[in-house]
């Protein structure tokens, strides 16, 4: 483990760094999968305010 050792022996300890790496962009089938959630999320978000609406007005 990475450390130094400063004066009257007090260890400063870093942590391991992980290795970078170039993001790949995402490939058609990744593009279609996110627009899918989207939708979802959207549909989700809406019928979740739709029902807030409704139940707001019955009392």
């Amino acid at each position: 483990m990475p450390y130094t050792e400063e004066e009257g022996g007090i260890l400063n300890n870093f942590a391991i760094e992980p290795k970078v790496y170039q993001a790949k962009p995402p490939n058609a089938t990744q593009k279609r999968n996110y627009a899918i959630q989207a939708v979802l999320a959207l549909l989700l978000v809406g019928g979740l305010l739709a029902l807030t609406v409704v139940a707001s007005n019955l009392g």
